[in-house]
């Protein structure tokens, strides 16, 4: 039986996931229909994505972008319509043509368009991470009220979800706990002493992946592990006290599902993103994604450690805010994308960006603050932005 044609709205199509989506898709012509592509600066690199796809829609966050690109679209004769702004972001997501929308815009900027997909009732291939760090409850029951089909991207906790069964219910009685393995980024062996002589460049050199820089710098970090345990806290209706985190620098297994009986379920797989799309694309079934097959007759070694917290003290906010008043995620991921953006501008060091996030959380009082909507949760956001920005201007020099 053909699989009926299904239509595929990418945002952040430039970024690495937004690409490796791309190039499952190439994989399966007449299964996959590009509908829409969005991203926020690379307009080149959006530019040879339309002629390649041909989109019937194109996204760019400011009109002036927008202009540039229909202008140069106009002169190749693609016909790709070319919006700009936030609301067309959120137009996309829930277009009534779209089956399936692949959500990878980094940061809290992926969370309004992540609800409307949800609330539409689409496919949702989640590798926003921040849609569930900053919305948790709101986003989740956006997902059950939608009716929309929430598929995880992150290797980790795709990993977690193909070692569940397809039926649900009453999963969350059988399992004891989950481990989310880490590769335990560049500076897994550094002298935490010498953590204040990071440059970005050595931040950035992530040592299994090529990503942006960000997302780079929250592995040297390990705050994107802390936002993948608050982020399995709403995917999988765990407790706090069921999210393990350990170290695996080969990452060949992605996580591990540790069940009542103490039997363990793991995924294996060569470090390849496109295998989790690929999933996500055509779950229940399975596709060619184009990674290379793990060769057990190689590998020499699968070695685990427990996380030094003092070399990564920012992944014990994780489990802080997740205890903490409704708000504290929000907080701790606006609070550091600020201290990243401040690192990677050369203001403040490597080993600041972590006291900055944890004044922000200690300065913000949410006692009076709602979470239970979009604006209220894009207000702590802002609040928490404000804070971290001023604590940066306090440490530079």
């Amino acid at each position: 039986m053909t699989a009926a044609l299904q239509r595929v709205c990418v945002l952040g199509a430039t970024g690495s996931v937004g690409m490796n989506t791309l190039d499952v898709i190439s994989r399966h012509p007449g299964r996959f229909e590009v509908f829409a592509l969005t991203a926020h600066s690379r307009v080149d690199e959006l530019f040879a994505q339309c002629v390649k796809w041909r989109p019937r829609f194109a996204v760019l966050p400011d009109e002036a972008t927008a202009a540039e690109l229909r202008t140069r679209l106009k002169k190749e004769g693609v016909r790709t319509e070319v919006l700009s702004g936030a609301q067309a972001l959120c137009d996309m997501a829930s277009h009534p043509e779209v089956d399936s929308v692949m959500a990878a815009i980094v940061g809290a900027a992926g969370l309004a368009p992540c609800l409307a997909a949800a609330r539409a009732g689409k496919r949702l291939l989640l590798a926003n991470k921040e849609a569930l760090v900053v919305g948790g409850a709101l986003f989740m029951r956006a997902v059950h009220e939608g009716g929309a089909s929430l598929l995880p991207i992150d290797s980790e906790h795709s990993a977690i979800f193909q070692c569940l069964p397809e039926d649900r219910t009453g999963w969350p009685s059988r399992i004891d706990h989950i481990l989310l393995t880490s590769s335990g980024g560049p500076f897994r062996r550094r002298d935490p002493a010498t953590m204040a002589s990071i440059t970005p460049d050595e931040a950035c050199a992530h040592p299994n992946f090529a990503m942006g820089r960000k997302i780079s710098v929250d592995s040297a970090t390990m705050m994107n592990k802390a936002l993948e345990v608050i982020e399995a806290r709403w995917l999988f209706e765990l407790l706090p006290e069921q999210i393990k985190v350990v170290i695996h620098p080969q990452q060949i297994v992605h996580s591990m599902v540790v069940c009542r009986d103490n039997s363990v379920l793991a995924q294996l797989g060569t470090p390849d993103m496109r295998v989790p799309i690929a999933y996500g694309l055509s779950f229940p079934e399975r596709i060619e994604s184009g990674a290379s097959q793990l060769d057990f007759a190689t590998l020499s070694a699968l070695t685990f450690e427990a996380p030094d917290f003092q070399r990564y003290p920012g992944l014990a906010l994780a489990w802080e805010t997740l205890r903490s008043p409704e708000g504290s995620t929000t907080v701790l991921n606006a609070a550091n994308e600020t201290a990243v953006a401040a690192f990677l501008a050369g203001t403040i060091r490597f080993d600041q960006i972590h006291s900055v996030i944890a004044q922000a959380l200690d300065a913000i009082d949410l006692r009076a603050s709602g979470s239970d909507s979009l604006d209220a949760l894009l207000e702590i956001d802002h609040r928490a932005r404000r804070q971290a920005a001023q604590f940066v201007k306090g440490l530079a020099p």
